[in-house]
């Protein structure tokens, strides 16, 4: 049986990987120590040269859909891991059948839940991971994304300005329609309870999380926050005519959110009198796109929105309020974001990524500031915060020492 590789953009280096040797056997001269989540499939995160890759075993079939299903997700924009390619048609030594490897390439500072806790996380943190899955889980309703096994261990979170992003890590058994229904809504969302609750427990057995912690507020607290935020993001709301001032009311609130809205569906009635609104199509990135179009920097929303104020900060404080907005954020980034960037030691280089450094040396200035009872200089801020915090850290990436 010969070896097939189907990959987007092929790494000739993949051809050197021991594709005849069970997944579980390979040794460490491939294997790098990353952490990754549990799983029904044998899973191994491996190094080629500067790309590090997940490799996932299964059956052929399922390698193939998944990977299409995931290149379908990156065309959309969805969080999801990007895939890299499918082998098949390996065979051991004896020539003996071996399952196809889905490959996709290892999502940078991001962990899964399971390493959070060991982390430092505790159980005052699980509303923040939770509400990470919810804003993924709608994303990809509203995308059309069926996705049939909502968990925790199915994602990987990446900090974002003190909260979490949800990245869906497993598309074995999504589908991309048109448009869900309801019905599918409510089954992703049950089976999302049911799978987080279950994780809870597990936690708790191990002690990662205290055993005080109500499995059943969890889950209540993912249910409500989805109905929420879809209802927010997808409802009908009806006004009087001389109201319009609404509509951009409502678009307002889905910016706050992080949410911009691309198309709004509006009916007046038959007189005119009343209005109805309905938001069509909504994507999440409000704040990075912002910050993108005005420094090129690509972060988490949050992230982007925590920049953006800090931006906000230095306009005022240099009076540059009248000054073309995109000249100040140059003057910004080369003045502010990128020494303090290069302040960071190189073996601290893979504990968090730049926009959540710039984010925690942010709250670190401030309680400074407060002890001190007056502003700190945000270089002398950075300096204590890199030897006295950030040293102290896991590192969260494979780092070029390493």
């Amino acid at each position: 049986m010969a070896l097939r590789i189907v990959a987007s953009r092929p790494d000739p280096a993949i051809l050197t990987l021991p594709w005849s040797t069970p997944l579980e056997e390979w040794t460490d001269e491939y294997v790098v120590p990353l952490p990754r989540g549990l799983s029904r499939h044998v899973v191994r995160i491996i190094r080629l040269g500067s790309h590090t890759y997940a490799v996932k075993e299964t059956n052929e079939p399922i390698a193939f859909r998944e990977y299409s299903t995931l290149r379908d997700m990156q065309r959309l924009g969805l969080p999801a891991v990007v895939p890299h390619g499918v082998v098949s048609g390996r065979v051991d030594p004896d020539g003996e059948e071996l399952p196809a490897a889905l490959i996709t390439h290892h999502l940078q500072f991001s962990l899964p839940y399971r390493s959070l806790f060991s982390h430092g996380l505790t159980a005052d943190n699980l509303p923040s991971l939770i509400d990470a899955i919810v804003v993924l889980l709608v994303r990809l309703h509203l995308a059309g994304f069926y996705w049939g096994d909502v968990s925790l261990s199915n994602v990987l979170f990446r900090r974002n300005a003190g909260e979490f992003a949800a990245y869906l890590v497993d598309a074995e058994t999504g589908e991309l329609r048109q448009e869900i229904s309801d019905r599918m809504r409510e089954y992703d969302v049950t089976v999302g309870c049911e799978n987080v609750f279950a994780e809870l427990l597990d936690l708790q057995a191990s002690g990662a999380v205290d055993t005080g912690t109500q499995g059943h507020d969890v889950v209540e607290h993912l249910r409500a926050r989805y109905e929420v935020l879809w209802a927010e993001l997808t409802q009908e709301e009806e006004f009087s005519a001389q109201d319009l001032w609404r509509i951009e009311q409502r678009v307002e609130r889905l910016n706050d959110l992080g949410f911009d809205v691309e198309e709004i569906d509006i009916v007046t009635d038959f007189d005119g009198d009343t209005v109805r609104i309905q938001p069509k199509v909504v994507e999440l990135g409000h704040h990075r796109r912002e910050l993108q179009a005005l420094t090129g920097m690509n972060v988490e929303d949050n992230q982007a929105r925590r920049i953006l104020n800090d931006l906000a900060s230095f306009t005022a404080h240099f009076d540059l309020g009248r000054e073309d907005r995109h000249l100040v954020a140059n003057r910004w980034m080369t003045q502010i974001y990128e020494p303090i960037i290069a302040m960071i030691p190189p073996e601290a280089r893979g504990k968090l990524e730049p926009a959540e450094v710039y984010h925690e040396l942010l709250v670190h200035r401030w309680y400074l500031s407060e002890r001190a009872g007056h502003e700190v200089d945000i270089f002398e801020a950075a300096r204590d915060y890199m030897e006295h915090e950030l040293s102290r850290r896991p590192d969260e990436a494979i780092t070029t020492a390493e």
